[in-house]
This record gives structure tokens, sequence and C-alpha cells, in this order.
């Protein structure tokens, strides 16, 4: 499956297109990072490890992930 990975040090986002189902829930609660008329449409630069880690928790289809970094 096609994933795309976004490095934030301590973690790395990972996001799968064809999984999402655009419900919007990453932009509502982070739009400094997601951001989808950008591109890169992902800053993980804008928010804490913890506060991505929260917010992919909430992700409803499951199109974002993550993988902590060594």
């Amino acid at each position: 499956m096609d994933t795309h990975e976004y490095n934030a040090g301590e973690i790395t986002v990972l996001w799968r297109p064809k999984t999402c189902i655009h419900a919007g829930v990453c932009v509502k609660m982070l739009p400094k990072v997601y951001n989808p008329k950008e591109r890169p449409w992902i800053k993980t630069e804008n928010a804490t490890a913890e506060e991505l880690k929260n917010q992919i928790d909430k992700c409803p289809s499951g199109a974002l992930s993550y993988k902590l970094n060594s």
C-alpha cells in the first residue's frame, strides 16, 4: 500500500492516502500541521511528538499512524 512518511524527530508520521476518508479530524485538531492546500501538506515541525500522537490516535479511518524513531 502507498504510504507517505513525514519525519518528526521522535516519531515518523505515516499517511496512507488510499485509506483516508477526508473526515478532517487532523485539520481541525492541528491546523498548523495539516494543510491540504499546501505541499507538503503535513508539516510535523509545527507540533510536538505528543500532540501528533494524540491527534493521530483520533484518525477515524486509520489513514494516519506513526512509528517511534530510535
